[in-house]
């Protein structure tokens, strides 16, 4: 028999849910039979599965331990990678990403920004490898892997929901710094369709929504400096679809410095000579939250910043800009 008092980091979710996670390799429906044979039980009493779990719960489950072994499986893949944090509280941890490493595996081999951010909260003691069993932490949003940036993770299934809310609806704004081609002089707003080729990990933007499945999508810029060359943009995601920044900028005839899949070729060459440049100019490097209820109402309206990598800074001085904003780490 094993004794689960559910922890903060697991309220909040279905105990079908939690479950599923612990006896991650059990069939759904030996799930239910065991809730219905009270194998499992909740406050010592018999459970149907869609209870939604409090911190302090207790749930029992009576099984051998062949019948744990052959059910429950917990895969770390632990790292010694340093995390650059941001902020970071009981529920929520915003990180600085590198250029160069993604945001999630997408095979089991990757070591992706969350392999980092398990082995970073293993060392720390805010979860153990006990506890990864019913939640594991995550990020919420996602960068390409050669995008720098903040990205956001729940530390807990309330901070992780919140954070995916705020994503969802949009009321979360994110600001994204670039270099692009060419001269920038106003504030804009641009609208178009974008369409995704799955095969070639590439978007296409369109004026008119002229195939099925074209998604609409909205970018706004702000032009910050610039050496007559090129221009220093902010840049908010007002919708944020795939590759969407890098390619409707192209699409207006300013191409993102160093993109090698929507840049130009002849400045990416310049800038890779001059530079050693094999990657986008991109960084999101600003968050702002907006007002929120409890328990989050402490982040309502706060700023948070993500300083550039450091070649980011240095072509950017190197071509006569400065580093602003992007000096500090918070509001």
């Amino acid at each position: 028999m094993r004794q689960l008092i559910i922890t903060r980091q697991e309220a909040g979710q279905r105990l079908d849910k939690l479950l599923g996670k612990y006896l991650n390799k059990a069939p759904k429906s030996f799930l239910y039979k065991m809730l219905r044979k009270k194998n499992i039980t909740l406050n010592g009493r018999k459970a149907a599965g869609n209870e939604q779990l409090q911190e302090g719960d207790e749930v029992k489950l009576f099984f051998s331990e062949e019948t744990f072994a052959k059910f429950s499986q917990v895969k770390i893949q632990k790292t010694d990678a340093k995390l650059d944090v941001i902020y970071e509280d009981a529920h929520v941890l915003l990180m600085n990403k590198p250029c160069g490493i993604l945001s999630q595996k997408s095979k089991d081999t990757d070591i992706s920004m969350v392999e980092h951010l398990i082995s970073y909260l293993l060392a720390e003691g805010a979860v153990t490898e006990e506890s990864l069993r019913t939640f594991r932490p995550s990020v919420v949003n996602r960068l390409d892997r050669n995008t720098s940036g903040i990205l956001a993770a729940g530390k807990d299934l309330a901070g992780a929901q919140m954070l995916s809310g705020l994503f969802r609806d949009r009321s979360l704004h994110k600001y994204y710094y670039c270099l692009v081609k060419g001269v920038l002089k106003e504030k804009k707003r641009i609208s178009g369709y974008l369409t995704k080729d799955g095969h070639l990990n590439r978007v296409s933007i369109h004026s008119e929504a002229s195939l099925d499945d074209a998604m609409s999508i909205e970018t706004e810029y702000e032009p910050l400096q610039t050496n007559g060359e090129v221009t220093l943009l902010k840049v908010l995601l007002v919708t944020g679809r795939s590759h969407q920044i890098r390619a409707h900028l192209s699409s207006i005839g300013h191409p993102i410095v160093g993109d090698f899949k929507y840049g130009d070729p002849a400045l990416n060459a310049a800038y890779e000579e001059r530079y050693r440049l094999k990657s986008q100019l991109l960084h999101s490097g600003l968050l702002v939250f907006p007002e929120l209820p409890e328990p989050f109402s402490y982040l309502g309206g706060r700023t948070f910043w993500a300083p550039y990598p450091k070649k980011f800074s240095r072509i950017l001085k190197g071509e006569g800009f400065d580093a602003w904003p992007l000096g500090t780490r918070g509001d």
